[in-house]
């Protein structure tokens, strides 16, 4: 089948986020199970930047209109470190910027435009693909409007949506829904309208011919109220097409047994490489060597949602005990003044790194014994599967993927490998911590369980298989083999 995905994220971009990692891994696995598969991402300024990444000028150019006003689409085409085929959709107007979605914390004021750009620009490369495209996979609330412009124009595309997270909806005032350029009949409850404003994931939720989302927790969290953001009931209305499929790990890019960021490699039958990684990156990070707690990490997006609001009150009361804590990542910037304070009254015990590095990503996962993940949403839970590969036991809020990747510790019955909790509070979080923080001075039994942890497996392939199954019911046989 040929597959073209349409997403706001995805390599060679150089930052934290699931998203990124999926559109590195899924595509590559379809390539291997015989699938044409190509990615439309915006030529932001990152990419441009990069001096290891290299793309061509097709010499194409578009007109795309937005509201009254006419764009120039550029189109570029280079291939992933993987091999995919890579098309970037230039207008610098809209995508040479700093940020991909905003600066600072504040999203750019013309995301509308933008994204209406993007989809709409996408789409034109779609049609002018050869041999055609079959199937759009669109990729959250930044392609979510291309399953509407599909139905809006009667264009020969099967379309598939795939909600990675449904808190980020693309909601916009209503007068921006004069941007799409579509027929009025498009705004209303049964279209992209949503309580007077314009909302590109509610539209991609009516009008895709398939949805899936990316574990069975996640899928049934979002129709509930409490997880749905406020698109519970349109999700629910919509679940006669919406499936699950939990997401896999890279492990050609995530495992300690192979990693090239590593300064020493090792596995669940040799764990003595760890404990340099352990010793490299404190020293790294001047933080004070050979605590007797354990080392706490977090490679991540700095927001609410990810569980700042429930870790930042623990601060004190975690650097207070002889443990080392590493946080990667940026976002909200009253997180990140908390964390870069915190930093400072403790600067041998407490490293915060705001800008992603990828080798001290892979470095941090390597060294640390625990894995912090308090999210309030995690749909996915794909950094939980780099910790438990590394042999870095999650304390994690069972949240969405969460409960499909960690196992809660049982010593009555001698199972798990993680350390979950419920409530949504600062005190859940720190009791779990207490739990883990205990086990931990146990190092036999602590052992076993990195052990019990690094044996766990999510590969992609099971995950490839179930969208190539989505991708099928899609495209007629017939069709499908031409």
């Amino acid at each position: 089948m040929r597959i073209l995905m349409i997403t706001a994220e995805a390599p060679p971009l150089q930052r934290a986020g699931a998203l990124i990692d999926v559109m590195n891994a899924l595509p590559q696995q379809l390539r291997g199970r015989g699938h044409e598969v190509s990615i439309a991402l915006p030529y932001y300024r990152d990419i441009r930047e990069n001096p290891e990444f290299k793309a061509e000028d097709t010499g194409i150019t578009v007109d795309v209109c937005v509201g009254e006003k006419t764009y120039v689409a550029e189109y570029l085409e280079g291939r992933t470190e993987s091999g995919v085929q890579l098309f970037l959709i230039r207008c610098d107007e809209f995508f040479d910027r700093q940020g991909i979605y905003g600066e600072h914390g504040e999203a750019y004021e013309d995301n509308a435009a933008r994204f209406i750009f993007f989809t709409k620009a996408a789409l034109e490369l779609a049609r002018r693909l050869t041999p055609s495209v079959q199937i759009l996979h669109c990729h959250d609330w930044a392609a979510a409007l291309v399953p509407v412009f599909v139905r809006a124009y009667h264009l020969p595309f099967s379309t598939m949506l795939t909600i990675h997270h449904i808190e980020e909806q693309g909601s916009f005032w209503g007068l921006d829904f004069a941007l799409t350029n579509l027929h009025q009949r498009f705004f209303t409850l049964h279209g992209v309208e949503f309580f007077g404003r314009l909302n590109f994931l509610k539209g991609g939720i009516l009008f895709a011919d398939k949805l899936t989302t990316v574990s069975e927790h996640y899928k049934q969290e979002i129709m509930t109220p409490e997880g749905g953001a406020g698109l519970d009931g349109v999700v629910r209305e919509n679940a006669y097409k919406l499936m699950s499929i939990l997401h896999g790990a890279d492990y050609t890019r995530w495992s300690p047994a192979t990693d090239q960021y590593l300064p020493a490699l090792y596995d669940a039958d040799s764990l003595w490489g760890k404990q340099l990684c352990r010793d490299s990156v404190l020293n790294h990070l001047q933080l004070a060597p050979a605590p007797q707690g354990p080392v706490f990490g977090m490679v991540t997006r700095v927001v609410k949602e990810k569980g700042f609001e429930i870790l930042v009150p623990v601060l004190d009361r975690l650097l207070n005990d002889d443990v080392r804590l590493i946080i990667i990542g940026e976002g909200d910037p009253a997180f990140e003044t908390a964390l870069a304070v915190a930093a400072k009254k403790f600067p041998t015990k407490f490293s915060y790194q705001r800008h992603y590095d990828e080798q001290l990503a892979h470095l941090v996962e390597a060294a640390i014994d625990i894995s912090l993940i308090p999210s309030r949403f995690e749909p996915s839970g794909l950094m939980a599967m780099y910790s438990l590969q590394y042999g870095a036991l999650p304390v994690a809020r069972a949240a969405g993927g969460i409960q499909d990747i960690i196992e809660d510790y049982d010593p009555t019955l001698e199972r798990g490998y993680g350390f979950l909790f419920f409530d949504y509070s600062s005190e859940a979080f720190w009791d779990a911590i207490k739990r883990a923080r205990e086990i931990f001075n146990e190092r036999t039994l602590w052992h076993q369980l990195c052990q019990r942890a690094m044996a766990r497996n999510f590969s992609w392939d099971a995950a490839a298989a179930r969208y190539e199954q989505a991708y099928r019911a899609l495209v007629p046989a017939e069709e499908a083999a031409a």
